[in-house]
């Protein structure tokens, strides 16, 4: 019998302890990611939450969090041409042009209506 075919034995078992090995590497890695600290800064690194500000009625008004930007979309007080700002744009924007914007609007469920 050949020990140097691709099924044998020693091959899968050399192959099960790399993949033990790489596991453990992701796993440290994971590990040293979630608990790296940026210098100058005295937080981990983690997603900051979003903020929005919007002008309604003339008004600029903010900031709202993604939650409260659902409620007035679904209120329609936010509408595709309302314009949105966030930290990071270099100036407003109408809410039909932000995607993150648009992810809102198809996530805010429909008005319900009782239908018999």
């Amino acid at each position: 019998m050949n020990d140097d075919s691709f099924f044998s034995i020693n091959r899968l078992v050399e192959f099960g302890m790399g993949m033990a090995v790489a596991q453990q590497m992701v796993n440290a890695m994971n590990s040293a990611m979630k608990n790296m600290h940026v210098p100058g800064s005295m937080n981990p690194m983690q997603p900051t939450p979003q903020f929005y500000y919007a002008m309604i009625d003339g008004n600029q008004i903010g900031p709202f969090s993604e939650q409260e930007l659902s409620r007035l979309i679904a209120d329609k007080k936010v509408v595709k041409e309302t314009y949105i700002w966030k930290p990071g744009l270099p100036k407003w924007e109408i809410a039909e042009k932000l995607p993150e914007i648009l992810k809102l609007v198809a996530l805010t469920p429909p008005p319900f209506s009782q239908t018999k």
